[in-house]
């Protein structure tokens, strides 16, 4: 296995909420447009006990499963126990945990920001749950 791509979609903190979320749904349909995933798999959902943040994280969650939905991607939940568990062999692991365990076992060169290292760890937990073996292509 090996990580053809990672990282973080950011937005300026000044940039009001709707715009984000815009932001947000064309980032993901680029990306799926520049890779042609089969599939998509995403956390599922978590338990916050702050409700704006909640809110906040439900509507960007949201604008990415639109994006995924709409290019007519099947989409895989993993809970984050199960994604911590498959990337580092304890579902209660930490995310500093999670980046060292995705550098070591993608042979990245530094650990990946910790959100990106936890899309990663999805990444790798579908590939493990679907039997994939082997990227059909090279980009």
């Amino acid at each position: 296995m090996r990580a053809l791509a990672f990282g973080e979609i950011r937005n300026a903190a000044q940039i009001v909420t709707s715009r984000c979320l815009v932001a947000i749904h064309q980032e993901v349909t680029d990306l799926v447009q520049a890779y042609q995933p089969d599939a998509a798999a995403v956390e599922g959902i978590i338990y916050l006990q702050n409700y704006q943040t909640a809110i906040t994280l439900g509507s960007a969650r949201g604008a990415a499963l639109l994006a995924l939905a709409a290019a007519g991607l099947p989409i895989y939940e993993y809970a984050p126990r199960r994604v911590k568990a498959a990337a580092t062999g304890r579902g209660g692991a930490q995310k500093a945990q999670v980046g060292f365990m995705m550098r070591a076992m993608l042979g990245l060169t530094e650990n990946p920001p910790a959100d990106a290292a936890d899309a990663l760890a999805i990444a790798l937990t579908h590939a493990q749950n679907t039997g994939v073996r082997a990227l059909p292509r090279e980009i």
